[in-house]
């Protein structure tokens, strides 16, 4: 059995070789399964980002009409939202008293 072994020596080597790369090639830390995972991963968070880009600019620009050049419709809708003195699709009227 022994003089098997040492006549097979360099066919077990390259056996076990080869089935240790193939393993690592398909699922090791940087194996072909773990490719497509973080592949996966990626596209979520890029499509993650580009929703928290697009919340960014919209927070930005509420910002900028409450603090440097006071916007009075926004201030309006605002106190409309988050009050509810007004509901959708109301019509506003405005009366302008003129005793000339």
């Amino acid at each position: 059995m022994l003089t098997k072994i040492k006549k097979n020596y360099f066919e077990i080597i390259s056996f076990f070789l080869i089935i240790y790369f193939l393993i690592n090639l398909l699922g090791g830390q940087r194996g072909l399964f773990s490719y497509f995972e973080k592949k996966e991963t990626l596209k979520k968070l890029t499509n993650e980002e580009t929703v928290k880009l697009s919340k960014i600019k919209r927070l930005e620009l509420e910002n900028s009409l409450l603090t440097d050049n006071i916007d009075k419709d926004f201030v309006d809708q605002l106190i409309r939202d988050k009050l509810m003195l007004g509901k959708k699709g109301e019509s506003t009227y405005i009366i302008v008293n003129n005793d000339n």
